[in-house]
Order: C-alpha cells, then structure tokens, then sequence
C-alpha cells in the first residue's frame, strides 16, 4: 500500500517522455504515479526499485520524487512560510510544491519569512497539511536535568501561567512568567535552562543563568543604563517591579541584587531618586 506523506520502494512500470511511472502495487495502470523525467536516475530500467516520496502536486495527483523533504507525515518539523494567503500558508518543506497550513490551523497570527514549529499531517482529502496545534504531540521522556542547557521553539504564549516551548522541537518545555524578562513570540528559538523537571517529566524553564552569574550580566546592564542617561538611572529601591521589568528586562529581585553587588564594588552611588556613577 502505497503511503503518502513518506518515503515507499516502488518499481519501475514503464518510461515515457515526461517520466517514469511507478506500480502503485493496484494491480491498476491508471493508479500508478508519476516520477518526473528530471527525478528519474540515469540508466534506470524497467523493473528496478526506486525509494521516493510520495505527496500530491498542485492538481492533487499523486506524485513521486526522489528528493528529501525536511519532513514527513507524522513529524514535528519547524519550517519557513514562503506565502499566505486567504485560505492558509504554505510552508517550505524542501519540495517543488509547498506545504499547507490551513488557515484554520494557524492557531496564532503568522509572517511570512518566519519559522514555526508545526506538525505534518493528512486531511480528509489525503493531503499532506500542517498545523500549529502540536501541544499533544510532544513527549515528556527529555534527557535533560535540573541546570542543563536547551534549545526549543516557541509554540504558544499563555499570559497566565507563560512561554510553552519545545525543547528540541520534541520535549515539554514552559518558561513561567517570573522566568522570563524578554518579549519572546510564537516561533522564536530560544536559549533556556532547566529549571525544575517535574514528576510528570515536563521542563520548567528559565532564560536567565544561575544567580551568580546572572549577577554579573545584571551588574553590566544597570551600569550601560546608567551610562546611556548620562551618569543616572531613575531606578531605585521604591520603583516598581513594573518599571524595573519594563526598563532592564530583569525582576525587581534580580536589580537590587546586582545594585548590591555595584555598591559594593564602589562602582555606583544611591540617592532617592536613582543611581549614579561613581567618578
């Protein structure tokens, strides 16, 4: 049985002047599908066994090549929109012809030029389509620790609890609210650490280092502040965790950590207001 969507050992039935065709194993010559003239490999014959994949062209016919596509059915893939339109997108899956994404499976506003994570799948029409909606589909059985570096992709924003983001494209992964500083969007890969594995095997997450070292990092950010407004910062002890977050992209927490760690290196000077640079 022929599947759509990967890759299949088809042999060669017959050659004509536009391809080769292949024996969909039917038992019926109009089923067999087509391999291009361009795909088919020099000196093929009749009889011999080619691995293709298989998918539908523009016309919705089966069609056969003998290309890799980034994906196939059933993947978690994380592809380029090459266009959109009224009805969906179509995403660049390494093929002449790009993948769906129906509009209704675009469960947050796409640009074009903009990688997202999405699965591949079959609609009623045994077409291969994609959808955002991958939440389901991934796995809790990471490999990762407590303290362990990871990359993922950012598959949805819930202004309650968070960043949800694939580690590895495969794997749980939330950065909670008060772990994340930075305006990420739907797409975006990011760097994270792992905070916290859960009993149930799912990643908590934070963009931010180990104290001690984000201390450091902080540390240089109020002082490139305070140097871009000229020698102060109208920052303090009584601003609130709002406007520390808004200006630096750091907790309220964090800033009078690093304000600690510049006063004790003689480096800045408090006043009510703000802080200053130490000359």
């Amino acid at each position: 049985m022929i599947e759509i969507g990967k890759f299949n050992q088809l042999k060669i039935n017959n050659f004509t002047s536009f391809g080769a065709y292949l024996d969909a194993g039917t038992g019926v010559r109009h089923d067999n599908i087509l391999l291009p003239i361009k795909q088919v490999p020099e000196g093929a014959k009749e009889g011999e066994l080619l691995e293709v994949f298989i998918y539908r062209d523009s016309e919705e016919r089966l069609i056969a090549t003998r290309q890799k596509p980034f994906a196939q059915l059933g993947d978690l893939a994380y592809l380029k929109v090459n266009a959109k339109t009224k009805i969906g997108a179509f995403l660049d899956i390494g093929l002449e012809r790009g993948l769906f994404l129906p509009f209704h499976e675009q469960k947050f506003p796409i640009e074009v030029g903009k990688s997202y994570l999405v699965k591949v799948y079959l609609d009623k029409s045994q077409r291969l389509c994609a959808t955002t909606e991958i939440y389901e589909y991934l796995s809790t059985d990471s490999p990762y620790q407590k303290n362990d570096k990871v990359l993922g992709a950012v598959y949805r924003i819930n202004l309650a609890m968070g960043i949800f983001v694939a580690v590895d494209n495969k794997y749980f992964g939330l950065i909670p609210n008060n772990e994340c500083f930075t305006e990420l969007h739907e797409g975006d890969q990011v760097e994270a650490r792992v905070i916290r594995v859960r009993d149930d095997g799912k990643l908590d997450l934070s963009i931010r280092e180990l104290s001690y070292l984000q201390m450091d990092k902080d540390s240089s950010t109020i002082l490139q502040e305070i140097q871009n407004g000229e020698g102060f910062l109208p920052l303090s002890d009584k601003s609130s965790p709002l406007e520390i977050e808004s200006r630096l992209k750091m907790s309220k927490a964090a800033f009078k950590r690093a304000v600690g760690k510049l006063l004790k290196e003689n480096k800045v000077v408090k006043s009510e207001d703000g802080l200053r640079e130490k000359r």
